[in-house]
């Protein structure tokens, strides 16, 4: 069902601080910031090669990323993202095999401008899971 590690997203208290670490000290392609407020973060992707490295800011108090770094105020892996050809049959497989996904189940737009879905983390060990839906 899964495809390829898209990103590890890695929660952080300081954006500019964060990029400029993986720039300036491991040499690092780094994007540009990109506002979601649908998702009510600010992101930034980190070009690896073979996947990406998503920096992730809170947009406001009552993102779900500001109650993260409440609990981890020096930040810390959030997720990991898989991509998937067709999130509809994933999520419908999933749930059929017990798996919860977040929200009401409706796929969001993500970064990338595809659908993606949140996995309870309870059910994957403690981690929470994206899909992104990126046909072949």
């Amino acid at each position: 069902m899964i495809g390829r590690l898209n990103h590890i997203a890695i929660a952080v208290p300081d954006l500019a601080a964060a990029s400029a670490k993986y720039s300036d000290l491991l040499g690092a392609h780094v994007g540009q910031p990109q506002a979601l407020p649908e998702h009510g973060v600010t992101v930034v992707f980190i070009d690896t090669g073979n996947t990406k490295v998503e920096l992730l800011e809170p947009l406001g108090a009552g993102s779900p990323i500001a109650a993260f770094l409440a609990k981890n105020p020096a930040g810390g892996m959030h997720h990991i993202c898989f991509e998937v050809p067709d999130i509809a049959a994933a999520a419908a497989a999933l749930t059929a095999g017990g798996a919860r996904v977040l929200g009401d189940g409706t796929p969001k737009t993500g970064a990338h401008g595809n659908p993606v879905l949140f996995l309870h983390p309870k059910d994957f060990d403690g981690t929470l899971i994206e899909l992104e839906e990126c046909p072949a």
